[in-house]
Order: structure tokens, then C-alpha cells, then sequence
């Protein structure tokens, strides 16, 4: 990882990156890990990411948020809150009860899948997808996928942190994306 550059955001009195964690050889051998425990841990921190996020927010037009099991879950819930629209979970498979849709998609190591509950997303809503982190990108876009599958219509993306060089931006070059802090990612 390189230096911490910070990303769309037009007000930062707080630097978040200096409260985002580098957590080193985890969870294997040569990943460097940010921890948002950290960020989370410092209020003030925290408040002032959910106002970042919810600013960004408030220049799209939305109907609903979607957050990403499970990190994304911590930054979309207050901004759903104070922005006042419906929150759909997006979880790993067999997390949410009743009747579900469900996206399969591919990862390095194999597959996994990602669920909606059917119905939390109306007909024709413009969703913004939220989580904790942009790397390669292929767990926002399975849940772009699955919001297109539920009947919406995937609006834009919403991350705390960005990492740069892993391909997660032009992997969803399609859609509408702000990032908070981006790290350089040394190759």
C-alpha cells in the first residue's frame, strides 16, 4: 500500500485516513488490511464519514439504499436515518429469513452469493449500494445485479475507502461511484 489520497469528497476537516487501521499479512501473507474498528472507534471520526457519505449521497437521486453485508451495514443505516429512505440488506446466503432472491457471482478462489429479501426493493427505485471498501469490485456488483434482478435500478456506489490498482473502479465504470479516502495499492 502507498499513501493515503483522499477521494470525491468536498469537505474534510477530519482526515479519516489517518483513523482507518493498516493491519499487515492479514487475513494472509501480503494483503495489507484497513480496518475501519479504528474509524469506528474515534466519534467524531465517525460522525463526520456518515456526513461525508450522506453529502455525496444527497447529489443523486435516490429512492432506497442497499448496504452490503456486513461492514456497509454500519455506514448505511445512520445515512438512511438521517437522509429518511428505506434501507435494503443485501446478506451472504442464508442470513435473511422468508422468501429471498438470490445472485450468485465469481471469486478468485471460487463462488459465493449474495441475497435480497424479495420485495424490499419497488419497482423502478434508483438504489444507492453502500459498503466499507472498493477493491476489485465484485461483491458491488453482484449486488448491482441482484438490485437489477429485484426490480431496481442501481443508482450509484457509495465506499468509505477505495483501493487503487485492484480494478474495482473500471470493473464498475458503469455506474455512479464516490469514495471517501482512496489508498494506493503498490503492485
Amino acid at each position: 500500500m502507498g499513501v493515503a489520497i483522499h477521494g470525491d469528497c468536498d469537505v474534510m476537516s477530519i482526515d479519516l485516513a489517518e483513523h482507518i487501521r493498516n493491519v499487515p499479512d492479514f487475513p494472509i501473507h501480503g494483503v495489507q488490511f484497513k480496518d475501519i474498528t479504528s474509524l469506528l472507534l474515534t466519534p467524531a471520526a465517525f460522525g463526520e464519514t456518515i456526513d461525508r457519505m450522506v453529502e455525496q449521497a444527497g447529489k443523486r437521486r435516490l429512492d432506497a439504499l442497499a448496504a452490503i453485508d456486513s461492514r456497509g451495514f454500519l455506514f448505511a443505516a445512520p445515512m438512511a436515518d438521517r437522509m429518511g429512505l428505506p434501507l435494503a440488506l443485501v446478506r451472504k446466503a442464508g442470513k435473511l429469513p422468508g422468501e429471498t432472491l438470490s445472485y450468485e457471482y465469481t471469486l478468485e478462489y471460487g463462488a459465493s452469493s449474495l441475497e435480497i429479501h424479495a420485495g424490499d426493493i419497488d419497482e423502478g427505485n434508483r438504489v444507492l449500494i453502500i459498503d466499507d471498501l472498493l477493491a476489485t469490485g465484485g461483491s458491488i456488483q453482484a449486488a448491482a445485479n441482484l438490485i437489477t434482478n429485484a426490480g431496481g435500478i442501481p443508482a450509484g456506489v457509495g465506499v468509505v475507502i477505495e483501493l487503487i490498482g485492484l480494478g474495482g473502479r473500471e470493473a464498475l465504470a458503469d455506474y455512479d461511484l464516490f469514495s471517501l479516502v482512496t489508498f494506493e495499492v503498490d503492485e
